[in-house]
């Protein structure tokens, strides 16, 4: 039970929680009190009609007849009010929670260098345990060229610097190194994240993609910056920004700059970038996180280019990851 609870608060980082219904039971409870209280009245004065008076207007028993009509109705819906309240209150309040325990484990993760990344894995060997135990055959239907490499096996990484890296194994080596080498496919699918708590295959992947120590390092990095954009209310499931072409994410790759490459600022969000932008003007926590999250996402897809085809720049370029880079690469005037 513990474990479902910290998978749902890390999946709240990258998508929006939803939202709880407009009419809950209080109100219903609420309008059926009120409604039932005006037909008591009503019956009353059906039943004992209106007296026998000399038939004068006296403005102060009416009003008085009115009061005693409607105060028991508007208190019942101040209650009902109070109780809405309440419960907003408390849902506010553990969200507040589960933001200053992302922050915390953010900066122990910074001050212990491999703490929170070992509980990580833990929990993903976990899953994985329990996932062998399944049936893994999948059908693939992608589009294949002629003489192209499917995204299962091809490599993330270029191959020579795999193998100049392996060239320098000796005894001693950590397990990192010998870890088999990372699939395009997995490095898309660990980047965008895993969907919900039952992603099996996203977890999977993500578990791959953190064995690799120099994509680790671009998902925790982009992990930081999620957790911190997300206590803004800002989500990248929300974001829906312009795609540009591959071609303009390889020029970004060699290091060109400026106009050339504008169109990967595709974020159009106003209010997200309002808030990310006056953030990196007033939290230097979470300014030296994106400067980290951009080198890192930099360094990396410069890597990933020199083999990717257009197919899987797009589909980079879609993931939760990317969405990020866009939007932060725009607040710092990465593409100008």
């Amino acid at each position: 039970m513990a474990e479902d609870t910290t998978r749902k608060v890390e999946l709240g980082v990258y998508q929006r929680p939803e939202e709880e219904p407009k009419i809950t039971a209080t109100e219903m409870i609420a309008a059926i009190l009120s409604l039932l209280w005006l037909a008591m009245t009503a019956g009353y004065f059906m039943i004992m009609g209106t007296g026998k008076g000399t038939g004068d207007f006296d403005s102060i028993r009416f009003v008085m007849m009115l009061i005693a009509i409607f105060m028991p109705v508007a208190m019942i819906w101040v209650g009902a009010l109070a109780v809405r309240s309440a419960r907003t209150m408390r849902e506010e309040s553990h969200r507040l929670q589960a933001a200053i325990s992302a922050m915390r484990q953010s900066y122990l993760a910074q001050q212990s260098g491999g703490t929170v990344q070992a509980s990580v894995e833990q929990k993903l060997e976990e899953i994985a345990a329990a996932q062998r135990k399944t049936q893994n055959t999948l059908a693939t239907f992608t589009s294949i060229r002629p003489g192209q490499t499917p995204p299962e096996d091809k490599l993330a990484i270029p191959a020579p610097a795999l193998i100049e890296e392996q060239g320098s194994l000796a005894l001693g080596t950590p397990s990192e190194t010998l870890a088999p080498p990372l699939s395009v496919a997995d490095f898309i699918k660990a980047l965008n994240f895993p969907e919900t708590a039952e992603d099996k295959e996203g977890f999977r992947a993500l578990r791959r993609a953190l064995s690799d120590r120099k994509v680790s390092q671009l998902i925790h990095a982009a992990q930081d910056v999620l957790t911190l954009l997300s206590q803004d209310g800002i989500y990248m499931d929300d974001l829906r920004p312009d795609r540009a072409k591959p071609e303009i994410w390889r020029r970004f790759a060699k290091g060109e700059r400026g106009h050339s490459v504008a169109a990967l600022g595709g974020v159009r969000d106003r209010s997200s970038l309002a808030l990310a932008n006056a953030r990196m003007k007033q939290d230097a926590i979470f300014r030296d996180a994106v400067h980290h999250f951009l080198r890192k996402f930099d360094k990396t897809f410069a890597e990933f280019e020199q083999t990717a085809s257009d197919e899987e720049i797009a589909a980079l370029s879609d993931c939760r990851t990317a969405r990020a880079f866009m939007l932060l690469g725009r607040v710092t005037g990465t593409f100008d």
